[in-house]
């Protein structure tokens, strides 16, 4: 017997949450492990149960983006979607960034969406083909005006107030104490900054982050 697929599904409008869960639940091969409509919502149910895949919604309490690093931080294994209305080009690219595997617009069918939650949860990735095309387009404009991509862009508020405090000379655990977090997550937030920032010791990040603070500088300066 086919092992069923665990979904979780976070949005902050009961009507559209209970009809999404209902859908799945009728689907012999998947079982809702949990339900809510907030960030905290998500990173209790990422932490608690640690489900195959998340369905998060981006606009609702906590901000649907900024969850996705926190739910990862307490469930590598987790394979977020988001389930929103936004076509947003920015929210696509930063949703995809931070670790989204999948972006659906909300007009999906049941059919449709449970077939790209399949997908996702056998490791593959998704976004709507309408919204696909919009984002190769801004990025391809995007390119052309770009010369120099700052590499700091792509860590999250968190990475990055950890590699200021790395890169002024504190040790994890001072980071950690600085931050109030735990050691082993501040060990977690290098291990993503050295990944993104395509770096392999503390010594090349804290260079790297010179570096494009040099650059942000003189991008910046005014002309004369």
């Amino acid at each position: 017997m086919m092992t069923a697929v665990k979904i979780a599904v976070v949005d902050d409008h009961p009507l559209f949450r209970e009809g999404v869960t209902r859908s799945f639940s009728e689907i012999e091969d998947f079982e809702i492990v949990g339900e809510g409509g907030s960030r905290d919502d998500a990173i209790r149910i990422a932490r608690e149960f640690c489900p195959d895949v998340m369905l998060i919604d981006i606009s609702m309490p906590g901000s649907g983006l900024e969850t996705i690093t926190d739910a990862l931080e307490y469930c590598p294994t987790l394979k977020i979607v988001m389930l929103t209305v936004s076509e947003a080009s920015d929210d696509i690219t930063k949703a995809l960034k931070l670790g989204a595997k999948g972006y659906v617009l909300k007009g999906i069918g049941s059919r449709g969406l449970a077939e790209v939650v399949r997908t996702i949860a056998a490791g593959g990735s998704y976004v709507s083909p309408a919204l696909s095309a919009q984002l190769i387009a801004g990025l391809s404009a995007s390119a052309e005006a770009v010369e120099q991509p700052d590499p700091m862009a792509e860590l999250t508020d968190r990475e990055q107030e950890v590699l200021n405090l790395v890169a002024s000379g504190l040790s994890n655990k001072r980071v950690a104490r600085e931050l109030d977090l735990h050691e082993k997550t501040v060990k977690h937030h290098m291990t993503r900054i050295f990944s993104k920032l395509k770096v392999s010791n503390r010594t090349e990040a804290a260079l790297a982050l010179r570096d494009a603070t040099v650059q942000r500088s003189t991008t910046e300066r005014p002309q004369s």
